[in-house]
């Protein structure tokens, strides 16, 4: 599949998908988000992906945050549509049944945080700047910022970050949990790549998947209801062969070898 606005590539089965706009910081418009949607759908598909990094090109930006000009010319009735497509873009990446990494290289801002924050997990390098600044252009964070971000970090907090539109530092999204690892710039990809290839992808495909799911949608729903998708999840990874190898290798006492069976 080829892509106008991002780059695709995909080495030692994790799929690196790159903002490729790194001269206006890697803006986010609706051809951009599709296209996402569009490269998760062909991790989705591909066995022989197992993961996906998201970035942006250069060093200054992840994504400093949505292209607002075509809001100038649109009425509600298109902003509406226009919103549900970047909506079900972020959806996807969030659903996808692989783990995803943001790789925050730079600026992380607006749309550009609510990207990371529908990533599985978010690495930052210690340059970082995340925020949601929409405040001070009169509008907020609807494509699942505020949302995601209170999950994370709690209602409290995330109400000063939306209403102040202040920025967090690298160390500060660290501290309040919005990203779960800071490192060197120069180490950032190659962190999250020896990240996945060597902890994360080492175990059971189904395991990361029921996670994913359970987490999702888990913290949607009521505890009970919550606990009882977690029985069901639970119960699919124990009839997989992956379980009886994780439970031979325990017994055995040795490391584990998982075929996603």
């Amino acid at each position: 599949m080829e892509f106008k606005t991002i780059l695709f590539e995909v080495k030692e089965g994790i799929a690196i998908i790159t903002l490729n706009n790194p001269g206006k910081l890697n803006p986010l418009d609706i051809n951009v988000e599709v296209e996402i949607e569009e490269a998760c759908k062909e991790v989705e598909k591909r066995d022989e992906i197992k993961a996906a990094i998201i970035t942006g090109a250069g060093e200054k930006a992840f994504s400093a945050g949505a292209d607002i000009k075509p809001y100038l010319e649109m009425d509600l009735i298109q902003s509406i549509s226009y919103m549900k497509k970047l909506h079900e873009a972020l959806w996807t990446v969030e659903h996808l049944r692989k783990p995803t990494i943001a790789a925050i290289n730079g600026l992380c801002l607006g749309g550009g945080l609510e990207l990371a924050l529908a990533c599985t997990l978010r690495f930052a390098s210690e340059a970082a700047k995340i925020g949601l600044p929409e405040i001070n252009v009169g509008v907020f964070p609807g494509n699942g910022g505020i949302q995601r971000l209170a999950r994370l970090i709690g209602k409290g907090r995330a109400m000063w970050y939306i209403l102040t539109g202040e920025f967090m530092t690298a160390q500060e999204a660290l501290q309040w949990g919005v990203v779960n690892k800071v490192v060197p710039l120069s180490d950032l990809m190659g962190t999250c790549i020896d990240f996945l290839q060597n902890t994360l992808l080492k175990k059971s495909p189904t395991s990361i998947w029921a996670v994913i799911t359970a987490l999702n949608h888990g913290m949607e729903t009521d505890l009970k209801i919550a606990c009882e998708m977690d029985l069901h999840l639970t119960s699919i990874c124990m009839g997989t062969q992956d379980f009886k190898e994780g439970v031979k290798a325990f017994v055995e006492k040795r490391k584990p070898n998982f075929q996603g069976r």
